[in-house]
């Protein structure tokens, strides 16, 4: 679950934390207090999209931390994408600047991608338009996988495998349909190239030697110039010699003095090193000479060489490479008929797997499917959905896909006897989020995920509806960690942890805050829900009834 969140320098949030509970966390607040800001630091932490004006003015950054607790299953799940994991906690950090964001998780700098994969175990936020994303069908399937996940998993990786081999071959058979008169040419610009390549008779690193001579060789005038200058500075009539005079100066005056025979041996150990320098030099300078027939044989070597590095790729080791690709195109080509018709058969045995494993996707899913819709009229009956219908409906595609060739979409009805209809005919927004809602409470039976977050997906709705979503809520609450902004006193009537958004002056700044909320102050906020701006006493008596209704509720759903 989401221990405590941190936030400073975002937008409007000059600093905030808070610690959050288990059960269902409610932030309410006035309109434009800030609520949506603090779901978004959240969603800030979690890997999304930010621009660089959502730094407080005045400020070089912003950040956001998050501290999670997390069980077994998940901590092993993390551990698999070799998340670095402290203890039973972990911590998801994003530093916004001027450059690129920076996100770690426990202190580690990891990419984006790395942050979206843990925030995914971690936590799902539902944003109060997501529950259009129902009116696409496309979203149906996700739904319907993500419900029967343990029973199709392992197949949908199957079917995502076998797609890709099976697309790959169909590929290479398309584009192994060639003319003869298209395969002839191939042919002789293959066997060219392959005879090419035999006749250089490579071998792997014999380019960086011959580089090596070539440079020797062609500056072989300049070394030589170099070399007899040194051989003079340092032989007979040069530092040789004077060392050599300089050791029997000192040899000479040695025996009367112990330091100075120290001094002695290291200039008698000069003197030999000098000498020994001097007649390896001598030897070199007898042994080099311009072999002009080796130079042409050396660069004529280089320019085939990086010929064919130039045709081929930058490096023997590609060449080779590339020769053998050739090879086995050619093998393909000399014997199309048979090579056509492996083609083919390996197509057939693909798609007859592809087959099998679609068959078997949909059989899951269709068993599935009559459990999902069951729950979520059951659900919706919760949410005052009273005579209300709801199926999937399954069609086939024409093609295989990644994902098997099952499309469905969810039909509703919503009053007795009115036919099925796509989700798409419904146009009010309150019945779209109680839908969603229901869906998220059913699929949060089987989700492993600790903790939901609902940004005011109660929009539209009141009165007895709102009062059964609050339930509604309560439930979800009792097996998961639920985060809620509202603006519907029956839901924040159900808190066990009530939570305001509000916006101050501060140094002349406009600044937004949150803070926990004591059993007085929760009554005296939901008075607000309920009264707007004049809270009167009866007022304040309606929302302690309601506050101690909502705890006689909580206790009876228990």
């Amino acid at each position: 679950m989401l221990q405590n969140l941190h936030v400073k320098n975002l937008a409007l949030i000059d600093e905030a934390e808070v610690d959050f509970s288990e059960g269902l966390n409610v932030l309410s607040g006035e309109t434009g207090a800030g609520k949506s800001i603090i779901i978004g630091s959240i969603g800030v932490a979690l890997g999304e999209k930010v621009s660089k004006d959502i730094i407080r003015k005045d400020a070089d950054y912003a950040l956001v931390e998050l501290i999670f607790s997390v069980d077994g299953p998940v901590k092993k799940k993390l551990a698999a994408l070799d998340i670095p994991m402290d203890d039973e906690q972990v911590i998801l950090t994003r530093r916004i600047t001027g450059g690129r964001p920076i996100a770690k998780i426990n202190s580690e700098s990891v990419s984006a991608a790395k942050l979206k994969e843990a925030a995914a175990l971690l936590i799902d936020i539902h944003g109060q338009h997501e529950h259009q994303s129902l009116l696409n069908k496309k979203n149906h399937l996700q739904i319907l996988d993500s419900y029967a996940k343990k029973s199709l998993h392992s197949i949908l990786q199957k079917l995502s495998d076998t797609y890709h081999d099976y697309s790959v071959i169909r590929k290479e058979l398309k584009e192994a349909e060639i003319d003869a008169g298209q395969r002839e040419r191939e042919l002789s610009f293959l066997q060219y190239e392959v005879e090419e390549i035999e006749n250089a008779n490579l071998i792997k690193g014999e380019d960086d030697e011959l580089e090596a001579q070539y440079k020797k060789i062609s500056n072989s005038q300049k070394i030589m110039g170099s070399i007899g200058q040194v051989y003079k500075l340092t032989a007979e009539n040069g530092a040789a010699e004077l060392t050599g005079h300089a050791v029997q100066e000192i040899s000479g005056v040695s025996g009367y003095d112990e330091q100075l025979r120290s001094l002695e041996s290291q200039l008698m150990e000069i003197d030999n090193l000098l000498n020994d320098f001097n007649y390896e030099l001598t030897n070199y300078i007898q042994d080099a000479e311009f072999d002009e027939e080796r130079f042409y044989e050396v660069e004529k070597r280089l320019d085939l060489i990086n010929e064919l590095k130039a045709k081929h790729g930058g490096s023997i080791e590609k060449i080779l490479s590339e020769y053998e690709d050739k090879k086995e195109r050619i093998e393909k080509l000399s014997d199309y008929d048979a090579y056509l018709s492996g083609l083919r058969q390996d197509v057939e045995q693909k798609e007859n797997q592809l087959a099998q494993l679609c068959e078997k996707a949909s059989k899951i899913r269709k068993k599935a499917a009559l459990e999902l819709t069951k729950k979520i009229k059951s659900a919706l009956i919760d949410l005052n959905f009273l005579d209300v219908q709801f199926e999937l409906q399954f069609t086939r595609k024409k093609e295989y896909s990644a994902n098997g060739f099952d499309e469905v979409e969810f039909l509703i009805s919503t009053n007795p006897g009115e036919p099925l209809k796509s989700l798409t005919k419904i146009a009010s927004g309150g019945e779209l989020s109680r839908i969603m809602l229901a869906i998220k409470a059913v699929l949060a039976d089987c989700d492993e995920i600790g903790t939901l977050i609902f940004d005011e997906i109660d929009t539209g709705i009141s009165g007895r509806t709102a009062q059964m979503v609050s339930e509604k809520m309560n439930v979800i609450s009792s097996k998961h960690q639920v985060i809620c902004i509202t603006h519907l006193p029956q839901i924040a009537s159900m808190a066990d942890s009530h939570f305001l958004i509000e916006k101050s002056a501060k140094r002349n700044k406009t600044v937004t805050n949150i803070r926990k909320l004591n059993e007085d102050e929760s009554i005296q906020e939901l008075g607000r829900m309920l009264g707007g701006a004049k809270i009167t006493d009866t007022v304040l008596q309606s929302a302690k009834e309601m506050k101690d209704l909502a705890a006689a509720t909580k206790n009876s759903l228990i």
